[in-house]
């Protein structure tokens, strides 16, 4: 019987690492490391990992935002998320602070649906999505700059799923976001972790230095 998939953390000594870049929002980082007897160096996205909210209602839809993203020119539909740039913050906190300033709701049911790396290649960009449910309104939050003509609006999961397969919408988060959640309803959410699960694999728990 084969094992269960399951990524494994490689024991990779980093030699040497520095900023190449310093950005305003992320860094660009070179790192050199010893792996399969050979010295490599590799230069990649330094981020600060983040968390996305997949709220949903009583009715099985899900709260989405419509949002300007510069690199790609698209208002493109997405799921509430942000970065996780307060020092010290824990993720879930994040991700609670995130649906509030970016959709104006809070909720009472909070739990992990899924993790992922967005660009393995080239970033360590690590994202945790939440299943957020017992959804309320608050009060508007004053958005600026490209948040400032955000557009909400309510989904059904099983629409947000057909939007998917048709290939109408292309951020990554979303569409990893809607079929885990759509898998996981179709199992009764068995498959769903405590909102305060550990991240080992998180960028800020994971870097090894010589």
């Amino acid at each position: 019987m084969p094992e269960p998939l399951q990524d494994d953390v490689a024991p990779v000594t980093v030699t040497a690492s520095e900023v190449v870049f310093d950005g305003a929002i992320w860094n660009v980082r070179r790192d050199s490391f010893e792996y399969n007897g050979a010295s490599i160096t590799r230069e990649y996205l330094d981020h600060p990992g983040a968390v996305a909210v997949l709220a949903l209602d009583e009715h099985d839809r899900v709260l989405l935002i419509k949002q300007y993203r510069h690199p790609t020119g698209l208002r493109g539909w997405e799921l509430p998320a942000g970065l996780l740039d307060v020092s010290g913050e824990h993720a879930l906190i994040g991700a609670q602070r995130e649906l509030a300033e970016e959709a104006d709701v809070v909720a009472s049911d909070w739990a992990l649906l899924t993790e992922f790396y967005t660009s393995p290649g080239g970033s360590n960009e690590a994202i945790r999505v939440y299943l957020a449910r017992g959804v309320s309104a608050v009060p508007a939050f004053a958005r600026t700059e490209e948040e400032a003509d955000i557009e909400l609006r309510w989904v059904s999961l099983d629409d947000c799923v057909d939007a998917v397969l048709a290939r109408r919408v292309e951020n990554p988060i979303l569409i990893v976001g809607i079929l885990a959640a759509h898998v996981a309803k179709s199992r009764g959410w068995s498959t769903l972790a405590p909102a305060d699960l550990p991240w080992p694999r998180h960028p800020l728990n994971r870097h090894v230095t010589a």
